[in-house]
């Protein structure tokens, strides 16, 4: 079905930072037909009526992990809702494709999704396909058998392409020039499908406490890998740095901002540090920030402007590795509730768990303060539920937080929640990088944490928080960070501002509805054993319409059971194609 549309009378904010101005904007065959005032009903055409409503371009999630979500959650909620147009994927090095063949290699890919994005496994094993090798045969099979409402982005990731290759031995040495052309191999493939660029990892480590594959990487392999990407217009290369636990941030973005400009390709190096704690190591990421654009280097810092917020369950949660506690760590990473029980009342583990606490984790981390670990949720309803871990210190007459954790657990079970405090946001960093010319914002994490949530809707946050409420951003510079200049770092030059011939992934909301809604739990995961687990969503925020290609996604308050979304890639510039012709 074609919808032809008239959006009559809204505030147009264009994504590109013009200044906005009341107009109408038409609709047809999936494109912006046209832009003004005063533009007459056709034949045909719905006409929405948007006064004192905002009209923008889509919005765009640049750091999502939707890659194993869509294969059984396919209506990507609540992303139509929050006026998302576009998800961008197979980030941090972790992607669905290439996919290893030996069952050792291809499990630990789905363990690193599981670990780090809290990607259930279970869905991952039995409901992907995983009928594919390369990066464009897991595309063929992405378009065989799943339909999204929003278009659909991704990476080629460094880590199932090294363990592809590699085997096993991707953990643990340097690749030979053998093993290098094989994934230059792969990575053309990806990069010939479509895929926007190729993701690497330098922050994490595994759920056994080795450094990713990725991180086993010389820089023959990343010249090599980058010269791929740079072949390809509009297609980008992204490095997760590491600002959080070994603190390696500033020599890492030294290092692949060379690497990048060597090669000629545009980079994106997730993070320029903007929490309070990172204060010190932000001070030297922001001299390598400031020498790149001084050089005029096409080098791009990733943020976000919500911290991390972390939901911890004591089945599946990365929150104690990466705050340094691996003894804790123990505790999640054994699966038998009985077997926890034993470890939770075991005085050699309390006391290994005690020393972990004081003098393993890391000194920025909020498990330090009691009062920061909130109690949300009991399996067994025995409680507390309500108060922070030091109230029930206090109350219980336990003196370390270790202790009483261990204490809390046991009574409540292993699905019981707690919410450790977010870290607080430098805004002074903040808003400097909303306005930098060489930023990429919005790194949400949308789509994975089910069980440790966040991401999702804080795109909306921009207009209401720091546009609205406290007038902080212009809302021409708040669409701005959310669409146009997004799109044009990712080479979407057919969408993200509303101009005529355009693709039309459109919003249309009131500023002073929308909200980001708190958080939800529900129970719609199948869990491998006939029954359902559960992930975190938002209530809507709602947008009054969400168009993706020209086709109402989200409108009149609900989910419209559409899904136009498209799997894109980078487009060629107007002006280049012409060009090239």
């Amino acid at each position: 079905m074609q919808f032809r549309l008239l959006i009559k009378g809204g505030t147009v904010v264009d994504g590109s930072g013009a200044e906005a101005f009341v107009g109408d904007v038409r609709i047809a065959d999936g494109r912006i037909a046209e832009v003004g005032p005063n533009l007459t009903a056709g034949t045909g055409e719905r006409v929405i009526d948007a006064v004192g409503c905002l009209v923008t371009p889509g919005f765009i999630e640049t750091h999502n992990h939707w890659d194993g979500g869509v294969w059984w959650s396919p209506n990507m909620e609540p992303l139509p809702a929050y006026g998302i147009t576009t998800s961008i994927n197979g980030n941090c090095g972790f992607s669905m494709a290439p996919n290893p063949q030996t069952v050792e290699d291809q499990q630990n890919v789905i363990d690193i999704f599981n670990f780090f994005e809290d990607i259930p496994e279970a869905p991952m094993q039995k409901l992907v396909p995983w009928d594919w090798k390369t990066w464009s045969e897991y595309k063929a099979s992405f378009l065989r058998n799943v339909k999204v409402p929003v278009n659909f982005a991704a990476f080629c990731g460094h880590i199932p392409m090294r363990l592809s290759v590699m085997g096993q031995d991707a953990w643990k040495r340097t690749a030979t020039p053998d093993e290098i052309r094989q994934m230059v191999a792969l990575l053309e493939d990806a990069m010939d499908a479509g895929a926007i660029g190729f993701s690497s990892n330098q922050l994490d480590y595994d759920k056994h406490d080795r450094p990713l594959p990725s991180q086993q990487a010389d820089d023959a392999e990343y010249k090599a890998l980058f010269d791929v990407v740079a072949r390809y217009p509009g297609a980008t290369v992204q490095v997760i740095v590491d600002h959080f636990m070994r603190m390696t941030g500033p020599d890492s973005a030294e290092r692949f901002g060379r690497l990048a400009t060597a090669a000629g390709v545009r980079l994106q190096w997730v993070g320029l540090p903007s929490l309070k704690f990172q204060k010190e190591i932000g001070k030297k990421s922001q001299v390598v920030h400031d020498r790149f654009k001084a050089e005029g280097l096409d080098v791009w810092t990733g943020y976000h402007h919500v911290s991390p917020t972390s939901v911890i369950n004591f089945g599946r949660s990365l929150v104690f590795a990466q705050n340094g506690n691996q003894v804790w760590q123990e505790v999640i990473d054994t699966p038998v509730w009985e077997d926890k029980v034993a470890l939770l009342s075991d005085r050699d583990w309390l006391a290994r768990a005690r020393h972990a606490w004081d003098h393993d984790t890391y000194p920025h981390s909020y498990l330090h303060d009691p009062s920061a670990l909130t109690f949300m949720d009991s399996e067994s309803g025995w409680g507390p539920v309500t108060g922070t871990l030091a109230d029930y210190m206090a109350e219980s007459g336990i003196d370390h937080a270790s202790d009483a954790l261990a204490q809390w657990v046991i009574n409540n079970g292993a699905e019981s929640v707690v919410h450790k405090r977010s870290w607080e946001v430098d805004e002074e960093v903040l808003l400097s990088l909303f306005r930098d010319p060489f930023s990429v914002g919005n790194t949400s994490d949308g789509g994975a944490h089910g069980k440790m949530f966040c991401g999702t809707g804080d795109n909306v946050l921009v207009l209401t928080d720091y546009v609205r409420d406290r007038g902080l951003l212009t809302i021409e510079e708040g669409v701005h960070v959310l669409t146009g200049k997004l799109a044009n770092f990712f080479g979407l030059h057919d969408r993200g501002v509303l101009q005529v011939g355009k693709v039309a992934d459109v919003v249309v909301f009131k500023l002073d509805e929308i909200e980001r809604r708190p958080e939800e739990k529900i129970w719609d995961v199948w869990d491998g054993e006939g029954g359902r687990t559960y992930r975190y969503t938002r209530a809507p925020a709602p947008m009054r319409l969400t168009l993706v290609n020209g086709v109402p996604i989200f409108d009149n308050g609900a989910f419209t059971g559409r899904f136009p979304g498209k799997f894109i890639g980078p487009e060629q510039p107007a002006s280049l194609a012409m060009a090239a012709e």
